[in-house]
């Protein structure tokens, strides 16, 4: 009887949707309770009801998009404890896509970059445990792992057609999001490589631009965030605002109303007209492409390499009554032109295809880097 209140509260709550009319919906729940009966009598092993359920919720949310899932308590107060210093990470930016995770970013300088693991790359296994059925949150938890212990890694890649297998070492993933460097056969471009929008970037990526400005040569800036994961909306909307005049950045938009806001750019440009050349991949994901986005909104910007990720959407991390928890999508990203970044994502002024793993590394083989460079030459 628990169990079936359970059922309904869950069905109810999709109601609220008009998905289904009441009838409709009780001959749902119905049909649900009878599909658990068989399993329960006639499936060829015994099955957990318990586990089965917690399963139905995060089918139910999962088939809302990639981004929100369910945890059980355990595992939502695994993900809530600190373990710093005593578990690590490989450095993956993760997504679910048609049941199976899905590479965004591998973050510079981490395990899995320095292994090979590719942002589009899928992985089918972790350890010996196949991946197909697993939520994201499960498969995050099955990565993680005492600081020094291995992990194998099979991934399935575009246009390869065997499994390739990675054994990566666990670390602390400690990520300083901004490093640059001057480019150029005159020494007068700036690159700004940004790996990750993070509490400090906006300090350091203004720092590194105050460097640059003394330079009296600079001609302009290649600003690489390639493989560049997101993170902080706050510091996507501070570090756009360096290089405009004025008008908006960035929208959000939910069903509730304090989900919706637009933000606008102050009076400033920090490199007083300067030209930029703005280097994506598929692995810009979230505040990059807001980023990218307004840059190209505005004109403010050529943005050259591949189409980004398409992730345009903000999560929130809502508590249950069992001690579980849910994230859970409550609103999207809207650019300035009034687009949606959610899988469309930023299309490139002008695509350059990437080639080879060395970007970032040394210009002369990374050819999107060095059409960049030529774009300032020509």
């Amino acid at each position: 009887m628990k169990r079936r209140l359970f059922l309904i509260l869950i069905f109810f709550n999709l109601a609220s949707l008009n998905v289904y009319s009441k009838n409709e919906l009780y001959e749902k729940i119905d049909l649900f309770g009878e599909v658990l009966e068989n399993i329960k009598k006639d499936y060829v092993d015994d099955v957990d009801q318990a586990e089965m359920i917690d399963s139905a919720i995060n089918g139910v949310l999962q088939s809302l998009d990639p981004y929100s899932a369910y945890m059980s308590p355990d595992l939502f107060k695994e993900m809530q404890t600190d373990t710093r210093g005593e578990f690590g990470g490989l450095g993956i930016e993760i997504g679910m896509e048609a049941g199976v995770v899905k590479v965004i970013s591998p973050i510079d300088d981490t395990p899995a970059a320095k292994a090979g693991i590719k942002a589009g790359d899928y992985i089918v296994k972790i350890g010996k445990q196949q991946v197909q059925g697993k939520s994201l949150l499960e498969a995050v938890k099955l990565m993680r792992g005492p600081v020094g212990t291995t992990i194998n890694l099979t991934v399935r890649r575009k246009n390869i057609k065997k499994p390739l297998e990675f054994k990566i070492e666990r670390k602390i993933i400690e990520v300083k999001s901004v490093s640059s460097k001057i480019l150029g056969k005159e020494k007068n471009l700036g690159y700004i490589r940004l790996k990750s929008f993070n509490e400090n970037s906006d300090k350091q990526f203004l720092q590194s631009i105050k460097k640059f400005e003394k330079k009296t040569n600079i001609k302009g800036y290649l600003l690489d965030l390639r493989n560049n994961p997101g993170g902080l909306l706050t510091q996507a909307i501070n570090i756009t605002d360096f290089f405009l005049e004025d008008g908006e950045i960035v929208s959000t938009k939910g069903r509730n109303i304090s989900e919706t806001r637009k933000f606008f750019a102050r009076k400033g440009d920090e490199i007083k007209g300067k030209p930029i050349v703005v280097l994506i991949n598929n692995g810009s994901a979230s505040a990059s492409e807001i980023f990218a986005g307004a840059l190209k909104d505005h004109k403010r910007a050529i943005i050259l390499g591949e189409s980004s990720y398409g992730k345009g959407s903000v999560q929130s991390i809502i508590p249950l009554k069992n001690g579980g928890g849910m994230r859970l999508t409550i609103s999207k990203y809207y650019l300035p032109s009034g687009k949606s970044i959610s899988e469309v994502g930023v299309t490139p002024d002008i695509f350059v295809e990437e080639e080879g793993d060395d970007f970032r590394i040394n210009s002369d083989k990374d050819n999107q880097l060095s059409y960049a460079i030529k774009l300032f030459n020509s």
